[in-house]
């Protein structure tokens, strides 16, 4: 579930048994059995709205899922063009990096900072 297994889940309710008392935690347990079923209403509210609020500007499932796909395949197509087949640009820029760095350093040469 959260990564939670039996002996952590028993000693948690144990933690919770000791604080709450056996006459709170049944009190404690239907509260959050209630927040949690009005927070999947919520989300399934919100849900249905967002899908009658496209289908009536005329998008409906498919037409979404065809958008997302396209731009998928440009992400893609992108992330091929600067890692793929191509000449490395990442790499490319890295040993230009270095020989600006080694530059630099045959102009100073071996300059030491004075205080």
């Amino acid at each position: 579930m959260f990564g939670i297994g039996g002996g952590e889940l028993v000693f948690i309710l144990f933690i919770v048994l000791m604080l709450f008392g056996s006459d709170k935690v049944p009190e404690i347990a239907r509260t959050m059995g209630k927040a949690m079923a009005q927070l999947k209403n919520a989300t399934n509210d919100i849900k249905s709205e967002i899908q009658k609020g496209a289908e009536a500007n005329g998008l409906d499932s498919k037409a979404l899922t065809d958008i997302t796909g396209n731009i998928n395949a440009q992400i893609n197509d992108a992330k091929a063009n600067l890692l793929g087949d191509s000449p490395n640009l990442l790499g490319d820029t890295a040993t230009e990096i270095d020989k600006v760095k080694e530059d630099i350093d045959s102009i100073s040469g071996p300059v030491k900072r004075q205080m």
